[in-house]
């Protein structure tokens, strides 16, 4: 029986203010990693977005400084500082309150990214020091705050401090009916740790934006390193759609849609390119919804429709297959392949309905219905008017269909005989005692040399071995019915347990940890990009989950004495001899893991108290998708600029 005398209400805690944002940061900003950190930033630009969306502002200015500060500026109206209903400006109302902003009640701005009213107050809540200085009536007002708590009041600034803070050549000027708002913070350490903003993902927020909203400036600078970048466009979605496909060989012109009502505004472009993968995005009022929502569900449901029934009218002349049935059979994976989309909606932002703040899923049920209306009205247009397109897309949707069903029976071959069921595990697996997924680890290893010396190695209680005899196959060019007939990677199929394609389960998965282990030199290095290809490509949740390991052999064993220690790199060998300048060092430096015993295998790469293992993860989904795709697809040029570019960072294994 519990004490009831322990549960009081001296243990109910009521948070104040910005508290519950610091007590439990990934509740607003989804996590408190590198994407929790860019979310902030985000928040902060979309609040300049919104001002453009008003009609107001056309440039904003995002600044990344020495002192790990980012700065967000625009032209806009500037944020209110009268004093609101509630006794205190309503600037430091924005600034410190959750749910308060001018988004609710659509008077301020009818389309609006900001919802729930927490964007700049969470962030304000995650800084360590956070400014605002609003530029309205010829004057500059201005407030400062400490993780969430305002130092002073909100009060006019001088000409002097201006300067002070802000460089001359952005000519902030009184009395010159400037109007805007710029926002400096710089993030908690407490929060997110050393963790820094990154130019890339910066930029590429930036060009997204600038891409959705024609007319609207980005210019961004990073005073770290003298990185410029302007982002300015005029040909929105359709301008995206070409950025994405940039490298990749189309198969039909762009496919623009756009329809409206007094309260919604849909448009959609696609284009499809002769590779196997899909990039779809979905924007609402400015916003990237990674995880999609009902705008992305009403596209899929009109290109479907609109595919099959453009196949079913045009087939033969009758609508009638070969074996005179009237069903094209598609589903929508097979509209998946080569398919470049974007779908943006507007509509007011009282009514939008996301998942969560983080905004990553759209929920309005009344949109999945308006743009599947749009989309195939649009797209049946299209297609009337633009055949030799229509035909095309069509191919590529008959090929991923047949496709898909000789996978089908290739997998059902191979099911029949009871491999992928697991009856029967490869015999090269050395497989773990334990059959708990959770405590497993599974290691992939190069040759049957390194695989001999890590089955001796390794601890059979919850460590399995897989090798594999030479390079796996390019999966990036392959569809899944040769994919699953390829000998070596059916067997790491089979030893992972979760099946293929369609059937794919990853609850079923036998290991929680799938660990690359491969030689440090440029065999090894492409048979890991070629197993990480087939994870991204095949099992993405895998990655996402956070499965995916790569383990770090050392290059060189360093003996002084009887004293043996690794080096992980040339820096950690000169360092180790630096230390030891008056003693003799007899240097060996593995070319593979085969030269490595188990003892020194478990020592060095194996036993969970001394190895170092990366985990495999995806910051940015396009960007891991089209390096792929250049690295390892059938285009040869954009491969080759790439490597001349990056040559000067290669290793040659001379």
């Amino acid at each position: 029986m519990a004490n009831t005398s322990d549960y009081t209400a001296e243990q109910i805690q009521v948070l104040e203010g910005l508290e519950p944002v610091r007590k439990r940061p990934g509740m607003y900003i989804g996590s408190t990693d590198s994407r929790g950190l860019h979310e902030c930033l985000r928040e902060i630009v979309d609040n300049s977005v919104d001002e453009s969306f008003a009609g107001i502002c056309n440039t904003v200015w995002v600044t990344m400084d020495t002192d790990g500060s980012a700065t967000i500026r625009d032209n806009g109206r500037g944020i209110p500082v009268e004093i609101h209903k509630s006794g205190v400006s309503a600037l430091e109302l924005t600034m410190t309150k959750l749910h308060a902003g001018g988004k609710f009640g659509g008077g301020a701005y009818k389309v609006s990214g900001g919802l729930h009213g927490v964007g700049a107050s969470v962030v304000n809540a995650l800084s360590s020091y956070f400014r605002v200085v609003v530029l309205r009536d010829n004057k500059a007002y201005y407030q400062e705050y400490h993780r969430g708590k305002s130092v002073k009041k909100v009060s006019e600034t001088t000409q002097e401090e201006l300067d002070k803070w802000f460089p001359k050549e952005w000519g902030i000027k009184l009395g010159k009916s400037q109007t805007g708002t710029i926002t400096t913070f710089i993030p908690d350490k407490d929060i997110f740790g050393d963790i820094v903003l990154e130019n890339n993902k910066v930029k590429n927020l930036l060009r997204d934006r600038a891409y959705l909203i024609a007319g609207l400036n980005f210019h961004f600078s990073d005073n770290n390193d003298g990185d410029e970048a302007t982002f300015y466009f005029e040909g929105g979605i359709k301008s995206l759609v070409a950025h994405s496909n940039r490298g990749k060989n189309v198969l039909t012109n762009t496919v623009y849609i756009s329809k409206s009502d007094e309260n919604i505004s849909c448009e959609a472009a696609l284009q499809y390119s002769d590779s196997f993968n899909e990039n779809v995005k979905g924007y609402v009022n400015g916003i990237y919804t990674t995880d999609g929502g009902t705008h992305v569900t009403g596209f899929r449901i009109a290109l479907t429709r609109s595919i099959t029934d453009y196949y079913k009218r045009t087939l033969n002349g009758n609508g009638k297959n070969g074996n005179g049935k009237d069903e094209a059979g598609f589903t929508g994976d097979d509209m998946k392949e080569g398919l470049t989309a974007i779908i943006y909606v507007k509509m007011p932002s009282e009514t939008l309905q996301f998942e969560s703040q983080t905004k990553a899923k759209l929920n309005n049920p009344e949109i999945q219905g308006f743009v599947a209306a749009a989309g195939k009205e649009g797209l049946d247009t299209y297609f009337e008017e633009h055949p030799q397109d229509a035909r095309k897309i069509v191919e590529k949707v008959m090929l991923a269909a047949r496709a898909r069903l000789a996978a089908r029976a290739a997998k059902d071959a191979v099911l029949r005989k009871g491999a992928l069921e697991g009856a029967s595990l490869p015999g090269k697996l050395a497989d773990c005692q334990s059959s708990d997924a959770e405590i497993s680890e599974l290691y992939i290893v190069e040759g049957d040399s390194a695989g001999g010396s890590a089955k001796q190695g390794r601890d059979r209680r919850h460590q399995a071995i897989l090798p594999l005899g030479g390079k796996i196959l390019n999966t990036e060019r392959a569809q899944l019915d040769k994919i699953v007939k390829f000998e070596e990677i059916k067997d790491l199929i089979i030893a992972l347990g979760a099946g293929i394609g369609d059937s794919l389960n990853y609850d079923k998965l036998r290991y929680h940890r799938v660990i690359i282990m491969t030689d440090a030199d440029v065999d090894g290095a492409h048979i890991k990009t070629l197993l990480l290809t087939f994870f991204y490509r095949q099992m993405p949740e895998l990655i996402s989950r956070g499965y995916l390991y790569i383990a770090l052999p050392p290059l060189f064993r360093v003996q002084i004495g009887k004293e043996v220690t690794y080096a992980y790199d040339e820096a950690e060998r000169d360092s180790i001899i630096a230390q030891h300048k008056d003693s003799k060092a007899t240097i060996q430096r593995y070319k593979g893991l085969g030269e490595m015993n188990p003892t020194q295998l478990w020592e060095t790469t194996m036993d969970p108290t001394k190895r170092t293992l990366k985990r495999v993860g995806v910051d940015d989904a396009e960007v891991a998708s089209n390096m792929f795709e250049m690295l390892m697809g059938e285009e040869v040029p954009p491969r080759k600029k790439y490597i001349q570019t990056h040559a000067k960072l290669a290793n040659l294994d001379i």
